[in-house]
């Protein structure tokens, strides 16, 4: 029995999908080791996280659904984090990224500063899903972990996700 694929999915499809692994593994190895030197304080962006939130633009939200997992499962094997933790971060970011898709208007929302709205929220329950797990509510005052490392990371994350909104920037000059 063979598997087929449907008329959406072709052979481009699937390299542009084996792409974003590539990608996911690659940014969970620099965010795992180089973003150690860039980080404020206890603060660092998260790399996969952008890439997470531009497939779910880009894609729309079921395939941002798989490439959050994936991707969050891949970042907990190789930081050697508890693993679901970030699968399960991820996953909700991505659906929550989702939201904001729209077939005709995908580029036109990852070139535009709708973007960083977008990373900005997702981080942001991001954070407060995967930083769940690692709160004594007894033991620390919440909204001062919260503004450190929910609201903090978030906009690092947002500073960061300029990149590629540059990026396109540069693309449009050039085929105009």
């Amino acid at each position: 029995m063979a598997i087929t694929f449907g008329e959406n999915i072709g052979k481009t499809s699937i390299v542009r999908f084996a792409i974003y692994g590539v990608l996911a593994l690659l940014l969970s190895y620099l965010n795992a080791s180089v973003l150690n030197f860039i980080q404020i304080g206890e603060i660092m962006p998260d790399l996969v996280l952008i890439l997470v939130v531009y497939i779910a633009i880009r894609e729309g939200q079921f395939t941002g659904l798989f490439a959050g997992f994936f991707a969050g499962l891949i970042f907990d094997v190789v930081t050697m984090d508890v693993l679901g933790t970030n699968a399960l971060a991820k996953t909700i970011a991505a659906f929550t990224a989702g939201f904001f898709y729209k077939e005709d208007k995908s580029k036109q929302i990852l070139g535009s500063f709708n973007f960083l709205t977008i990373v900005f929220v997702s981080s942001l329950l991001h954070n407060l899903v995967y930083f769940f797990f690692y709160v004594k509510v007894s033991e620390l005052n919440v909204l001062n972990f919260f503004l450190k490392y929910g609201f903090a990371s978030s906009l690092y994350t947002t500073v960061l996700a300029l990149f590629p909104i540059l990026l396109n920037f540069k693309r449009r000059e050039i085929n105009v």
